[in-house]
């Protein structure tokens, strides 16, 4: 696996995230078009972390499918599977920001150019030259990006590659949730790492006690590192028989929480990187989740994400200064 050209390469949506900033001189609320989409957010912090990426996704051939191009070539991810729809528009999505961080999302996106990848437009060699493949469940949302995806997979699988799955759950883009929670299973059938919210969990299980969803995870898909993201409450490490929690990076700057979970996910991926899977202690596990919450909470107090992410540096002050 060392000799591989790619750390890691994801699969998915790229969009234009349109997110509030302020108002104008009328008492219009202001929009700023920040790149976005988690699997991009998930390389380009990788990428800061010293990683080298690649994306297989779509956009459309258009000023937004121009900018993003942009944008993710500025941070270093390689762009050699980024297809140009020229006939459909790039997704565009408007996130509303509460005064608590959280987001409300209005997706345009029927149909948007991230879901016309087809499973011929899938260049097989990038995948089989990366030594993790990451993906969410928004490539999966219709039938012809599903079957890319799967394919995707499926390559990834016979290339040897650690799988990582992110369910990334988004209602509004699913014609039932029983689509979603049909895919969010089949991920986690494939997956050697699952990075999963509380809400997920929720949403899978019923429960909101999250040992118990996490049991129900490893029991049924037999998933070797399980990871839970609580928000405020800090994440937990599900591995072997070790269970780990490490508490939050709570701070009063929060502006909003777009990428925070994509900042989580690399931070993890990154340490599967450097450790591997197979002999991982309770040390590691509290060394990866502390800085991975460390990372996430500092992206929260910045505007957008895939421009903005911390630096190894950045993450390791922070921490320090934090007294951890």
């Amino acid at each position: 696996m060392n000799n591989k050209l790619y750390d890691v390469t994801a699969i998915g949506e790229l969009l234009i995230d349109f997110t509030e900033n302020g108002s104008s001189t009328q008492g219009n609320p202001l929009l700023e078009a920040n790149p976005g989409g988690a699997p991009c957010n998930v390389l380009a912090m990788l990428e800061r972390l010293g990683k080298k990426t690649a994306f297989i996704g779509k956009v459309g051939k258009d000023m937004f499918g121009e900018q993003l191009k942009k944008a993710v070539e500025e941070v270093g991810i390689d762009t050699r599977n980024l297809i140009m729809d020229e006939e459909v528009h790039t997704t565009l999505a408007f996130v509303h920001t509460y005064p608590d961080g959280d987001r409300d999302f209005s997706f345009y996106r029927n149909p948007g150019a991230d879901m016309m990848l087809t499973k011929e437009e899938v260049q097989e060699d990038l995948i089989s030259n990366s030594k993790i493949f990451h993906f969410g469940t928004l490539s999966s949302t219709h039938e012809g990006i599903r079957e890319a995806t799967r394919h995707a997979i499926e390559t990834a699988k016979r290339s040897d590659c650690i799988i990582t799955f992110d369910p990334n759950l988004r209602p509004p883009l699913w014609k039932s949730l029983e689509d979603a929670r049909v895919e969010i299973e089949y991920g986690m059938t494939k997956c050697d790492v699952l990075k999963i919210s509380d809400n997920e969990v929720e949403f899978l299980f019923g429960t909101t006690d999250y040992d118990k969803g996490a049991a129900m995870i490893r029991e049924k898909y037999n998933i070797p590192l399980v990871l839970i993201t609580m928000g405020k409450d800090g994440s937990r490490a599900y591995y072997k028989d070790l269970r780990v929690e490490s508490a939050p990076f709570l701070q009063e700057n929060t502006i909003e929480t777009t990428g925070a979970g994509d900042t989580f996910c690399a931070s993890a991926l990154n340490y599967v990187l450097e450790h591997g899977l197979d002999n991982l202690t309770e040390e590691n596990l509290m060394e990866m989740l502390t800085f991975a919450n460390a990372a996430a909470s500092l992206i929260t107090t910045r505007k957008g994400a895939l421009r903005v992410m911390p630096s190894r540096q950045d993450v390791l002050d922070f921490i320090l200064s934090c007294g951890r």
